[in-house]
């Protein structure tokens, strides 16, 4: 096992190091960061066209939106779980109720939220209704939590709806034992700003759970379930059904439930709500489901069976089994919300959406920092997998969809997860592993985690470089080894934090 120390001692004239040095009045972590995002892209060739958010160019906005996050910074983390809806309840009364002003597509699930929340977001855009979109964690940038018609709110507009709620937040604060924490005043502005656009639907993704999720003040008319599986379990707890017990708590009263494919345990406590509330499920492999799937170039081409019929030849530009699965989960629950396959009397019969807005809406989806491909010669992809279950997901896309002579992972984890799950599920498909950690506060230490992949891997195939900036570099220069060059690729996996400082530091980022 090799072993680079984090902080070498700088070389006279070190450009990397000057650069941390000029950003010496930033965060650190982030200097390291957006430094190793230059020296990176001088290695890799022009820039990739990004869909996500960067910094602001216009200096003053990019002051005022870092204002707002050393702000948010202050409160509560979210990965902080107070089974309380009473604070953000408050926040939403002295608001006016903002969350009440349109319907709303309300998701929960373990993997594949985002990606479906996309999805969903993507189908209602096609068939012209102005959506809201609110996501978390982010990949790059915070604003990229709170979208309008398909797209971040520019960071302007960002810092004006953190500006307008922020005496109510701070009434709030003065009422409550506790302060709002950080992923409340997040949801308070998200709520207020698809009121005040004002939006046509919202999708709206749960932070973690579901019944006491900030998210859960909303009455959501369809509600969706993604696969569950284990995660967060200090906090929703160990088993597939305890999970499911909290995560259905957002199915409300007369709703419509879309299932993904669950646990058998975990099915029947969600199945056992929807009756409690009088709510109509919708079961994938039952109601609704993929009939078929064969790779294509640059995705995959689907037949997907929906609520009122089939939609044959549908292309996702995705990787994998398991957008495939998410893909027709969103579908459902789009049919849902336009009542497609409701019974006899509730007018809609068994018709189906245009298929040719759907195809449409589907060729278009993306999902950053989702087995997405970030540079070429050699390979590099992104992905967020952060437990087993995701990690599987992964695998097996990569295996189908990629024919790597060599990969080289780059593995980064936060504390709490099942680092070493992980690890497993990607033992078989990697030649080697760098581990290294991101830099946020929560990532699990780099030499705690090549303990775990020596156990796992084998000395002879770990690496450790503690600064991911390096960790990339190293794991590009083993890939090129062997004139393996065409056939040897990088996936840089383990959180969401370090795909996302991944893809700044490979070209997503100024």
């Amino acid at each position: 096992m090799s072993d680079t120390p984090a902080q070498d001692a700088p070389e006279p004239g070190d450009p990397f190091e000057d650069i941390v040095a000029a950003e010496s009045d930033r965060d650190p972590d982030l200097a390291v960061i957006e430094a190793g995002s230059r020296t990176l892209r001088t290695q890799a060739g022009p820039a990739r066209e990004a869909d996500l958010p960067t910094r602001p160019a216009d200096p003053e906005t990019d002051r005022a939106l870092r204002e707002v996050e050393a702000e948010l910074a202050t409160r509560w983390p979210e990965t902080k779980l107070d089974p309380s809806v009473v604070r953000i309840g408050a926040l939403m009364d002295v608001l006016g109720e903002p969350q009440r002003a349109y319907p709303s597509i309300h998701i929960t699930g373990t993997n594949g939220k985002t990606s479906t929340a996309r999805m969903i977001e993507a189908l209602l855009t096609a068939f012209e209704l102005r959506t809201g979109r609110y996501s978390s964690p982010h990949v790059q940038s915070i604003t990229e939590r709170i979208s309008l018609d398909g797209a971040p709110l520019p960071a302007d507009r960002f810092v004006a709806a953190y500006r307008d709620i922020e005496p109510f937040v701070e009434l709030v604060d003065e009422r409550q034992d506790y302060r709002l924490s950080f992923f409340e005043v997040l949801t308070g502005m998200a709520f207020a700003t698809f009121a005040d656009a004002p939006v046509d639907v919202a999708i709206v993704e749960v932070g973690m759970g579901g019944t006491w999720d900030a998210t859960n003040v909303v009455d959501g008319q369809v509600a969706v379930v993604t696969p569950i599986s284990l995660d967060h379990t200090d906090r929703l707890g160990d088993t597939p059904e305890q999970i499911a017990g909290e995560k259905s708590g957002i199915v409300k009263a007369d709703a419509r439930v879309v299932l993904a494919q669950q646990p058998v345990d975990a099915a029947a406590v969600l199945l056992r709500r929807a009756a409690e509330v009088d709510a109509t499920v919708a079961r994938e492999g039952i109601e609704f489901g993929v009939l078929s799937r064969e790779m294509a170039v640059g995705g995959q081409l689907l037949t997907l069976r929906g609520l009122g019929g089939e939609y044959p030849d549908v292309f996702l530009p995705l990787y994998g089994e398991h957008m495939a699965h998410n893909a027709v989960v969103a579908l459902a629950a789009v049919e849902a919300f336009f009542g497609v396959g409701a019974g006899p009397g509730e007018g809609a019969g068994t018709r189906t959406l245009d298929p040719d807005v759907v195809r449409t809406a589907f060729a278009s989806v993306t999902s950053p920092g989702r087995l997405e491909v970030v540079r070429r010669s050699p390979t590099v992809l992104l992905d967020a997998a952060h437990n087993p279950a995701g990690a599987q997901a992964t695998a097996a896309a990569v295996t189908e969809a990629f024919g790597f002579s060599r990969l080289i992972g780059v593995i980064g984890t936060s504390e709490g997860k099942d680092a070493r799950g992980l690890l497993e599920a990607f033992e078989p498909l990697l030649t080697e592993v760098v581990v290294t950690r991101n830099a946020s506060h929560r990532a699990l230490d780099a030499d705690r985690l090549a303990a775990l992949a020596v156990e796992v891997f084998g000395e002879d195939r770990v690496v450790v470089e503690p600064r991911l900036d390096e960790a990339i570099d190293a794991a590009i220069t083993l890939a090129e080894e062997e004139h393996e060059y065409a056939g040897a690729g990088v996936l840089v996996t383990g959180s969401v934090i370090t795909a996302g400082e991944a893809r700044m530091l490979l070209g997503g980022s100024r």
